[in-house]
């Protein structure tokens, strides 16, 4: 039997990818970015204070930083809330004393429970972004549209009400629907961290103007690397400052170059993890050639920058 040629016909097959969100086009063809500092590498550094509900219903799937055993899992939970009242504060402390500038990620629902946290963040000078409802709340295919749409809404409500108005955006476990960009531009946000195509931040079309994707390296995320993979703290320390020193050499050809990067409270903000977060953050302030910064200035910068 043969198979029918129908079979084998996709409609959205294109030029290097299968979606029109952006041009794709290989690094070595575009055009080396200048930034205005003279800075060769932007550090965006992502500490995620995400609210992980202690019964999730983990649909479609759970996040990968949420509950591990049965209900009620209260070492998981306990662990989460750790971080967001013990962990976060250490990370706010070394932050502090290097003068970098970080982007706090947070869950709406975190807003009412821990608003001494939010007003440490942005005390310090840090960005805020939101990060969804709470980390049981995944944004999928399977999402309506409009309820998607109220979803994103009464999230920004509860940020407003709490006197945040942010513009940069990461979903909880980082998936979207196919809406998404469209549904956050809608409401106001212009940054997203969802997406890793690229080096540089890249403009996404959608429905209600521009949104900016910047790199967020997965690979170099903390619980990823010390809490999954079960690497020694050394090694994550010299994996990121090794992708910083690779980026300044390839500025020359490539131009300025974003590493991006997550810490995540109930990990990094462990006392025994402190001295190699510590030794992270001396490596990146100590380099003339890097400049670290919120994910909304980072992507200003390289919008105003040309070649």
């Amino acid at each position: 039997m043969s198979l029918d040629p129908a079979y084998l016909e996709y409609p959205r097959r294109g030029y290097g990818q299968d979606m029109e969100r952006y041009d794709w086009a290989l690094a070595k063809d575009r055009a080396p970015v200048a930034l205005a500092s003279g800075a060769q590498v932007a550090a965006m550094i992502v500490v995620a204070c995400e609210h992980h509900v202690i019964d999730p219903n983990k649909s479609p799937f759970a996040h990968p930083h949420g509950m591990v055993t049965p209900f009620p899992d209260l070492r998981h939970f306990t662990s989460r809330d750790y971080g967001n009242r013990v962990g976060v504060f250490r990370i706010l402390k070394a932050l502090r004393e290097r003068g970098l500038r970080a982007t706090f990620a947070v869950s709406a629902a975190l807003l009412s429970r821990a608003a001494p946290l939010i007003d440490a963040i942005l005390n310090d000078g840090h960005e805020i972004a939101a990060a969804g409802l709470h980390g049981d709340s995944i944004h999928h295919s399977g999402d309506e549209k409009d309820a998607e749409r109220d979803k994103i809404g009464h999230i920004r409500v509860m940020f407003e009400a709490a006197g945040v108005i942010p513009v940069t955006w990461m979903s909880p476990a980082r998936q979207q629907s196919f809406n998404t960009p469209d549904l956050l531009t809608e409401a106001g946000f212009t940054r997203v961290l969802d997406w890793e195509s690229d080096s540089v931040p890249l403009s996404l079309r959608t429905a209600h103007g521009p949104l900016a994707a910047l790199p967020l390296l997965n690979e170099l995320e903390d619980f990823k690397l010390l809490v999954e993979r079960k690497q020694e703290e050394a090694s994550w320390v010299r994996q990121i400052l090794e992708a910083k020193d690779y980026l300044k050499s390839e500025h020359a050809a490539r131009g300025a170059s974003v590493l991006g990067f997550q810490l995540t409270p109930f990990v990094a903000g462990q006392p025994f993890r402190i001295t190699a977060l510590e030794a992270l953050l001396d490596g990146l302030a100590g380099d003339e050639a890097v400049w670290c910064a919120g994910a909304d200035e980072i992507a200003g910068a390289f919008e105003g920058a040309g070649p």
